[in-house]
């Protein structure tokens, strides 16, 4: 039986670098742009969020909780580049790009995939990492093939490799863009490609792609007690490392067991983790899994997400820039601001929450980066602790030379005065 789809979108994330000391810059170039708004959060209307998180995750990453209606009208007032100058002084700012038209699209494959662009988020972070957030829903289809293949053929926009395919059968129809190649370049715009603010190297593994953030809940005639999720793991294990619907790749027992992630309070869910994704299948015989699960998905659990992202990404330009041996005391700042202000603290309060940040932290690695690094910095410590002392020792010698000259010569003028 084909599965069937009640509800789903996903959000393709693109990380990208900005040179930290153009932070102020990058800011006022959104500010400036008329479709990109500060996204303020607001204690009463994004109450799960608040809650969430704890406080001194909150101040760091979404600093806007701070500010009451007097704040926000004041800061309405100012100039563009005053604005830019109070929110460079923020760890992290997210934007929201809201569209002249609403932007729909379709992949023209033999039946056609026509999809909306709901929403766009441009979270940045005064160290230089940022993250372009589409949000995307495949339309007139109820097809879970159909989202296997639209999430498949999306993420390789933008990416060096798309260059090398053919992409002259997928359009976006809305007045914005004319076709995909159109696409990639509106995100080059806004991730700011042509300007001197962007940095002009890969980041990490993710080399242009496109980090795929999927949900969908299925119909419950096809996941329910009769009918168990086990006749689902092939296409659970396509949709979780995003591949297209006829891929015949065969998974083992193994593979599966390290992608899939099981919640006790989700008996009909199921998230998959990767390097690359993150995927929630989920089956609409339970109400709350279209009612409250997706949207915390989208938020909460989202933004969890981000928040690991980030430090992996900053933790393997901190291990660069160990290797290069360049700006040491730099280097040392960051990591020793990093792991008081990040590392060293819990993000959330909720067990879910919980699980999920430290699922990340295993998939992406951060305890092992973290330790190379401290290693790393532990020896170049060492290495110049003895250049150091090597010098002082030098410096003694050569003062201890020059005083035992200085004693010969009045030694010897003493002697010649009492001849």
């Amino acid at each position: 039986m084909e599965l069937k789809l009640k509800y789903q979108y996903t959000y393709f994330i693109k990380p990208f670098l900005i040179k930290e000391n153009k932070y102020e810059k990058y800011l006022f170039s959104l500010i400036n742009n008329k479709n990109c708004k500060l996204k303020i959060f607001e204690k009463e209307r994004d109450i799960n969020l608040y809650t969430y998180f704890i406080q001194n995750t909150r101040e760091y990453f979404f600093p806007t909780f701070s500010l009451n209606r007097n704040d926000i009208s004041n800061f309405d007032k100012l100039n563009n580049k005053v604005k830019a100058k109070i929110l460079s002084k923020y760890h992290c700012n997210i934007f929201e790009y809201n569209f002249e038209t609403k932007a729909q699209g379709k992949i023209n494959d033999e039946s056609g995939i026509f999809f909306n662009i709901d929403k766009m988020e441009i979270i940045c972070f005064d160290t230089g990492e940022c993250f372009l957030a589409i949000k995307t829903n495949i339309e007139n289809s109820d097809k879970f093939s159909d989202l296997l293949n639209f999430n498949y053929r999306f993420k390789e926009i933008n990416s060096d490799y798309s260059k090398l395919r053919d992409f002259t059968n997928i359009k976006i129809q809305t007045d914005k863009f004319g076709n995909m190649s159109e696409l990639s370049d509106f995100i080059d715009s806004i991730i700011g490609v042509n300007n001197n603010t962007k940095e002009l190297k890969d980041i990490d593994l993710y080399n242009k792609r496109f980090f795929v953030y999927t949900y969908s809940c299925i119909d419950q005639d096809n996941w329910n007690a009769e009918e168990d999720f086990q006749n689902l793991q092939s296409d659970f294990l396509k949709y979780s490392n995003v591949l297209s619907n006829n891929n015949t790749l065969d998974f083992t027992t193994n593979e599966f067991d390290k992608t899939i992630q099981m919640i006790e309070q989700f008996k009909y869910s199921r998230f998959g983790f990767t390097k690359y994704s993150a995927s929630l299948m989920t089956s609409s015989i339970e109400i709350s899994n279209y009612t409250t699960l997706l949207f915390d998905y989208e938020n909460e659990y989202l933004y969890t997400l981000i928040i690991s992202l980030y430090q992996r990404i900053f933790l393997k330009k901190l291990e660069d820039k160990f290797k290069s041996k360049k700006d040491i005391d730099s280097v040392r700042d960051k990591f020793t601001k990093f792991t008081k202000q990040i590392w060293l603290n819990e993000i959330t309060n909720s067990s879910i929450g919980t699980v999920f940040y430290n699922k990340w932290k295993e998939i992406f690695e951060l305890q092992e980066i973290y330790d190379e690094i401290k290693n790393k910095y532990d020896v170049i410590y060492k290495e110049s602790n003895i250049e150091s002392n090597n010098k002082i020792n030098k410096i003694i010698l050569v003062v201890l030379a020059i005083s035992l000259l200085l004693n010969i010569v009045n030694f010897i003028a003493l002697f010649n005065l009492g001849g």
